[in-house]
């Protein structure tokens, strides 16, 4: 087999250590980490997730992201879960062609759907394929945090239940913590606003984590709502296929005199630094500081993938596409780096 080249400065190779039969129709993917990326592979936050370059021999190769099943804190190597869907072609070509011993070419861990506190009790959502964040997250909270965790998993049936074996063990050692609720499509329908917030009421004061198909976040949505849970309590995880190519590297011009004439002060919290930056009018932020030589954390750069999220604690912006942040993220100060230009003279963001 020939070895892989990464096709941008941000990615990387990755060497499957494992695959492993979930269920009848998802996978688990076990990665190798290469020694030099490390920091960058087994430091990410719970419930991130890794953008994937597959190969397609129409375009070339396709971007997919799917989300870590692993914990960051727990040792294990870092997994992502991958659910076949009909049409899917990033589902369907990962399922049937990696092996231990395969290699894909990846970007690092990112995204915003990650609990601010592991110690708030914790109520997570989740319907099918979306219980791989919620995972990620209910690991690392049982084993660094102290609170309560409740979580609500919907499937079809019971062969549909993923991570069934991981969740009854957790259950057993976690008696004290950890309550979960299975619910099954095929004893007791789809469930309804109506009775999804009864069942969620006893946990209000809970941080909510929800993911999952569409029709199924909307309910639950209406249905944590008539719970009474404050908007600023809920958290979803949002995806959508990514139509460009995050891995090809982008010129980014240095800023012109005129540019910084006009210019917006912005103050940029990422990594433990502040960096204080001219953020001309006609550009997004994150053009701003690839053009400064700062590491910047991107992705699709078309607002469909979230990794260049982050929060406006000052200031405003204008937000072409607020495509990976709901309502609810946007509420809370969430932006999009990429798609985001300054309306204000003075600003600060932090990543």
């Amino acid at each position: 087999m020939t070895d892989l080249t990464p096709h941008s400065s941000r990615s990387v190779i990755l060497t499957v250590a494992d695959v492993v039969d979930e269920t009848a129709d998802a996978r688990s993917i076990v990665f190798d980490v290469p020694t030099a990326m490390t920091d960058k592979f087994t430091a990410y936050k719970p419930g991130q997730f890794l953008t994937l370059r597959i190969p397609s021999d129409q375009t070339g190769s396709v971007a997919r992201c799917y989300s870590l099943a692993s914990s960051p804190v727990s040792g294990e190597l870092p997994k992502v879960t991958v659910k076949r869907t009909n049409g899917g072609y990033g589902s369907n070509w990962v399922c049937d062609n990696l092996a231990a011993g395969s290699q894909i070419e990846a970007l690092p861990p990112s995204g915003v759907f990650t609990p601010a506190d592991l110690d708030a009790p914790l109520l997570l959502i989740a319907a099918g394929s979306g219980a791989t964040p919620v995972m990620s997250i209910l690991k690392t909270a049982l084993a660094s945090g102290s609170g309560p965790i409740v979580f609500f998993y919907a499937n079809r049936g019971e062969n549909d239940v993923i991570f069934a074996a991981e969740l009854r063990e957790l259950t057993h050692e976690h008696d004290d913590r950890l309550t979960v609720i299975h619910w099954l499509e095929s004893l007791s329908g789809l469930p309804s606003e109506t009775t999804l917030a009864r069942v969620f009421s006893p946990f209000a004061g809970h941080h909510a984590y929800l993911c999952g198909p569409g029709p199924f976040m909307d309910a639950v949505h209406k249905g944590l709502a008539a719970a009474g849970f404050p908007h600023h309590d809920v958290h979803s995880e949002v995806y959508s296929s990514l139509s460009g190519d995050p891995f090809t590297d982008v010129e980014h011009e240095a800023l012109s005199a005129e540019e910084e004439a006009d210019a917006a002060t912005v103050d940029i919290e990422l990594d433990g630094e502040t960096h204080t930056l001219k953020w001309p009018r006609g550009r997004n932020l994150i053009d701003v500081m690839i053009a400064a030589g700062l590491d910047a954390p991107y992705s699709c750069l078309e607002g469909e993938c979230g990794s260049c999220a982050c929060t406006l604690t000052e200031g405003t912006v204008d937000m072409a596409n607020p495509g990976a942040l709901d309502e609810d993220d946007i509420a809370d100060g969430y932006i999009l780096g990429c798609q985001s230009t300054p309306t204000a003279d003075r600003l600060r963001i932090e990543f």
